[in-house]
């Protein structure tokens, strides 16, 4: 099977739009709207899509992981933004260092977990 994949993008929910719209927007993401309760947020060719969509069993139960280039350059750029104090139920944890890498961990305000990490070479 050849898979000349060019993209993958998760669809997630969103307890409250209006407020992921803004935590995105401020974590850096390009918004475009594409319908009142639908959105595509992009950061070069990597992309998601945000919903207006809410199941708490489902959004508890959402990771994303991203690989970034440098962990530690991108948590402290995490803790700079103070997402946490800006935004109800955003949750930022330090980073773990394991045998196959090291990630730090992001909450957005509906609960979905995003996995920001390096993988060992």
């Amino acid at each position: 099977m050849n898979h000349n994949i060019k993209s993958i993008r998760p669809f997630i929910g969103a307890q409250d739009f209006e407020v992921s719209r803004s935590f995105y927007r401020e974590l850096g993401f390009e918004e475009i709207v594409l319908e009142s309760n639908f959105s595509v947020f992009k950061s070069g060719e990597t992309a998601f899509y945000l919903q207006d969509y809410y199941d708490k069993n489902w959004i508890e139960n959402t990771m994303i992981f991203v690989e970034v280039d440098d962990v530690e350059r991108y948590y402290n750029e995490l803790l700079a933004l103070n997402l946490p104090e800006k935004y109800k139920g955003a949750k930022l944890t330090p980073i773990r260092y394991l045998d196959w890498g090291s990630e730090c961990f992001l909450h957005d305000p509906s609960g979905v977990l995003w996995h920001f990490g390096v993988f060992k070479k």
